[in-house]
């Protein structure tokens, strides 16, 4: 659930767990207090991750309820389940309360709170933006360890559940907290930073992610300015300088701004920008290079070990962060180069090898929103190889939350395919009729289907899978035609696609 290095939860007793939590205390045996030891307790909320002196949280989701697993837990050693209502045939202590998520907050604010009270210095950095979180958040850790013990989250732990579960985390000796902070509503980020208030408050990009869910690009970026807002008193809001919107929330800030940002080719040093990259350019895989300046530094060359130029604003916001907090520029420039593994399942470079087809593929297939499909996509198209001509496969799926704006997005993101000159663009369907109108959105936008006759030269193919299994077999044919170049797959979708785990069968 997270990555951590010297972690292990604030010691509490159970009392004080019902403390801080507004619960009632129930399942004691007669004549016996509960037991006071002040022990680390790993708090879960999957049942098959209970260990001794865990706190299992039983939370009621939309297919599975939590409750349904308390009984059993005693006998793996769990101290205590927090639940909304009593469960019959627990064999362990229940802690009562109306509401385990909101219980569950309550508890990571209190062992925040506590870590903050300790001697040692502790600094929390919140990270949001309509796109990027996951990258700068492994990229930022992998350089703030460099300073200290960092907690943070596997994948994008970023809601109301995942946030407390990775503050939870956080122990005596953490340094640093890096914690993601997403967001479908107004007053979501508000609410989190309630449980975590971030010393630092990282704004990457606001982008059309959730469109559906806001209705405007300028409530999105009211929803991302929450972070600012909850930062703790005198707290720094780091901006993103190349974002009007982004850059506006300085005027929400209490205490310093700091601001990184794309510099002019011919500029000097930048004054104005606390973080600034120029010359830019990539190699043949993708991996973007460029000049990284940070004040009082001297200028250092550094390319990354990630393809994807997108990347560059994510490296250049992880390193204003880590220079800020201590680190120089030399460090940062060799860490960052060193880095060549993020969260799975984004710009994941691989040679996939199968009996009918050779390919390297680009595991862009988290998730997708138009201002990430197009990041994706111009990696695809700035690919060069190092062995002949290249053979750019794309495989979409829908992006969802886009509300009215969704067919139209699709179908730009189609048109995108073609101005780019991808060679094949494979739309991959969820056998859910209302999701396909949007993937027949997206064929259209790339000219429509193609025909079943040969293909013409120069022409970018376009084909409809009606599942990731359907797009699996149309990728080993594509491919399987081309043998004389390097064929590259991109694969890039929503959840609801399928591709993560089409990636996960190439590359088993």
């Amino acid at each position: 659930m997270s990555q951590s290095v010297g972690a292990g939860s604030m010691p509490m007793t159970l009392e004080e767990v019902v403390e801080y939590v507004h619960g009632r205390l129930v399942g004691v045996s007669p004549g016996h207090e509960s037991d006071q030891r002040s022990v680390r307790m790993r708090v879960v909320t999957d049942s098959r991750q209970a260990k001794p002196d865990g706190l299992f949280v039983a939370i009621k989701g939309e297919h599975v309820d939590g409750h349904d697993y308390v009984p059993g837990l005693g006998a793996k050693g769990c101290r205590a389940a927090l639940v909304d209502h009593l469960v019959p045939g627990a064999d362990l202590p229940q802690i009562l309360v109306d509401d385990t998520v909101d219980a569950l907050g309550l508890l990571a604010r209190a062992s925040i709170d506590r870590r903050r009270a300790a001697s040692e210095p502790f600094t929390v950095i919140g990270i949001t933006g309509s796109v990027g979180k996951t990258t700068t958040k492994d990229l930022l850790s992998s350089l703030l360890a460099l300073l200290g013990p960092v907690v943070a989250p596997v994948g994008s732990f970023n809601n109301e559940i995942g946030l407390p579960l990775t503050a939870l985390e956080v122990g005596p000796d953490t340094r640093y907290l890096v914690a993601e902070m997403g967001a479908n509503h107004l007053g979501e980020i508000a609410r989190l930073t309630t449980m975590v208030p971030p010393d630092m408050a990282l704004v990457l990009k606001v982008g059309v992610a959730h469109l559906g869910e806001f209705g405007s690009v300028d409530r999105i970026a009211q929803a991302k300015s929450e972070i600012v807002q909850g930062l703790v008193p005198g707290g720094t809001a780091v901006l993103n300088a190349d974002d009007s919107r982004v850059a506006a929330m300085a005027d929400l800030a209490s205490g310093p701004v700091l601001r990184f940002g794309m510099a002019a080719e011919d500029a000097g040093p930048d004054r104005s920008l606390d973080g600034s990259a120029r010359y830019l350019d990539s190699d043949s895989l993708d991996r973007p290079a460029f000049e990284l300046r940070l004040p009082g530094q001297q200028p250092v060359r550094l390319r990354l070990g990630i393809p994807g130029r997108h990347n560059v604003m994510n490296a250049l916001a992880a390193a204003t962060v880590a220079h800020a907090l201590g680190l120089d520029a030399e460090r940062i420039a060799d860490e960052l180069g060193r880095q060549r593994q993020i969260s799975p399942h984004r710009m994941a470079l691989s040679s996939v090898r199968l009996p009918d087809a050779s390919f390297t593929l680009i595991d862009d297939s988290f998730n997708a929103n138009p201002d990430s499909v197009r990041a994706g996509l111009d990696a695809l198209a700035a690919w060069k190889g190092s062995d002949g001509p290249v053979y750019r496969i794309a495989v979409l799926g829908v992006m969802l939350e886009l509300g009215g704006q969704g067919e139209r997005l699709h179908q730009e993101i189609g048109a995108y395919c073609r101005r780019l000159g991808i060679d094949a663009l494979v739309a991959v369907g969820c056998r859910d009729q209302q999701m396909d109108g949007l993937v027949h959105a997206l064929v259209r936008g790339a000219g429509g289907l193609s025909g079943r006759s040969e293909e013409q030269p120069g022409a970018m193919r376009v084909l409809f899978a009606q599942d990731a299994d359907q797009a699996d077999h149309m990728v080993r044919r594509l491919c399987a035609k081309h043998p004389d170049r390097q064929n590259l797959v991109l694969l890039k979708g929503s959840h609801m696609s399928g591709l993560s785990g089409l990636a996960d069968r190439w590359q088993g």
